[in-house]
């Protein structure tokens, strides 16, 4: 079935709510103190504790999966894709560093990415994003008391479109935590690559990632994410990426959220990666990251 057929179907079937699409008898968000919940919130946080990342397989119920694919499929003309080279820092090769260090060695990433301010507000993905239950969900697999959505105009929902020949290569995130769904799977290739807690606040351990650059595996773990995962993950620590799509197309949406509020990203990454900014950039950015690393 593909997803011109699917259009009409999916539009009469499926509520345009953040609720309705996800599998609430295995995620019952709306009973956060059932039996049910509470071991898939502990499974995530011995996830995250071990490696960084939790996987929550069939977060979304299968009937809505044709719904998100046409969603995100249909926005996906509208990604910027970037065509400068940058670090796994998000930034260009800083020319002060040995030739084969961390910080001076750039790669071309060739995904797009579709910001928050260009989806619609009434679509799937943004419903799921501002979902309070979602949030709390999080929250607690994350063990805080509470999250915050992005301030971030653009970083705050992300679709990140990758079509054959793309690779994301790799990279640290600018947040501590970033929440994924998987809304198209490639046909071929489209890995997802990562490193569990390679580096740490104050501690950039270059070594190990130089390693990693320079083609070691045995830093490195696989994780063969499916369409309707969500996925939890410490992007901030641990390097990662997605190899090259060598079939198909490959669709995630990127959920920003921040333990504390008013998270927005720097101007200099945020233009890095999608090649403009917004006025709250520009009026946030004495407020930077304090924990010692490189964004």
């Amino acid at each position: 079935m593909t997803l011109d057929t699917t259009r009409d179907a999916a539009n009469e079937t499926m509520p345009r709510d953040g609720m309705s699409i996800i599998d609430t008898d295995r995620y019952p968000l709306d009973q956060p103190d059932s039996d049910a919940l509470q071991q898939e919130i502990t499974q995530a946080r011995a996830g995250l504790e071990k490696d960084g990342c939790a996987r929550l397989s069939g977060f979304i119920r299968p009937e809505a999966h044709a719904a998100l694919a046409f969603e995100t499929t249909a926005l996906s003309p509208l990604a910027l894709h970037s065509s400068e080279e940058y670090t796994p820092y998000g930034s260009g090769p800083d020319d002060s560093f040995p030739t084969d260090h961390p910080r001076r060695r750039a790669h071309r990433t060739t995904s797009g990415s579709v910001t928050r301010d260009l989806i619609p507000t009434d679509g799937l993905i943004q419903q799921i994003y501002g979902n309070p239950y979602l949030i709390a969900f999080i929250a607690a697999c994350l063990s805080a008391e509470e999250i915050y959505q992005f301030a971030d105009p653009m970083r705050g929902l992300i679709i990140n479109s990758m079509d054959e020949g793309n690779v994301l290569g790799w990279h640290f995130d600018a947040n501590e935590f970033i929440v994924s769904l998987m809304t198209r799977r490639a046909d071929e290739g489209g890995m997802f690559e990562y490193c569990p807690g390679i580096r740490a606040p104050g501690n950039e351990n270059f070594e190990d990632v130089k390693g990693v650059l320079d083609g070691k595996p045995d830093l490195v773990k696989n994780l063969d994410l499916q369409v309707g995962d969500l996925q939890l993950f410490k992007g901030r620590y641990s390097l990662h990426r997605v190899n090259q799509i060598e079939k198909g197309a490959r669709h995630t949406v990127i959920f920003g959220y921040a333990r504390q509020p008013g998270f927005i990203g720097s101007i200099a990454s945020t233009m890095k990666v999608y090649g403009r900014v917004m006025q709250e950039h520009i009026d946030a950015e004495h407020a930077r990251q304090t924990d010692g690393l490189a964004d």
